[in-house]
């Protein structure tokens, strides 16, 4: 039942996909914009979204005709638009200001759990035994929210200058990544 092989491999396929590192510079930029992050809360809707994905996810798309490739694409959308935001210093994700959303929307999704952490677990269901991807949810999601959690001394550490580049850095790499998304999952 349990491996920890299976849970290693599975902990960090998920790791690589959800990239909580790559977003640091989206976290710092949400927290700017809103005051904080709400570490807890974004930890917490990520995990639901994951759990709930890994058992419906197949079935959620069939019931809407929807395939991965749609679903990568509007993934791909989200995920350019951020890039861009981060690039251009532009907001395109409005919160309202008493709400202040950003803790789920963008981060807890789809930075957090995006189109590739969905499609990818339900490869991970099909290959690996549900307690063993269970258990890498749930380690990834206390790494998450390590990371959320101490982003503020991180953000001290890199400096104005320092999270200004890496934000600009990591602005184009999300642009790439979306760009990739799209050409892999246009019709042949």
């Amino acid at each position: 039942m349990f491996s920890l092989k299976e849970i290693a491999s599975v902990t960090l396929t998920l790791f690589a996909v959800i990239d909580i590192l790559g977003s640091i510079p989206i976290i710092i930029d949400l927290r700017k914009r809103e005051g904080r992050i709400e570490s807890e809360k974004a930890t917490i809707v990520s995990g639901i979204l994951m759990i709930a994905f890994l058992f419906l996810g197949q079935s959620i798309l069939k019931l809407f005709g929807i395939d991965f490739e749609s679903f990568a694409m509007a993934g791909a959308i989200v995920i350019f638009l951020i890039g861009l935001e981060m690039i251009l210093g532009k907001n395109f994700f409005h919160t309202d200001p008493e709400t202040k959303s950003g803790s789920i929307v963008p981060l807890a999704f789809p930075v957090i759990v995006g189109a590739g952490t969905m499609t990818t677990l339900l490869s991970l269901r099909a290959a690996y035994s549900l307690p063993n991807v269970l258990t890498g949810i749930v380690l990834n999601l206390v790494f998450v929210y390590i990371v959320l959690k101490t982003s503020g001394y991180i953000e001290r550490k890199l400096g104005k200058d320092g999270a200004n580049v890496l934000r600009k850095v990591f602005g184009v790499i999300l642009l790439a990544i979306a760009i990739k998304l799209f050409k892999t999952n246009l019709p042949a």
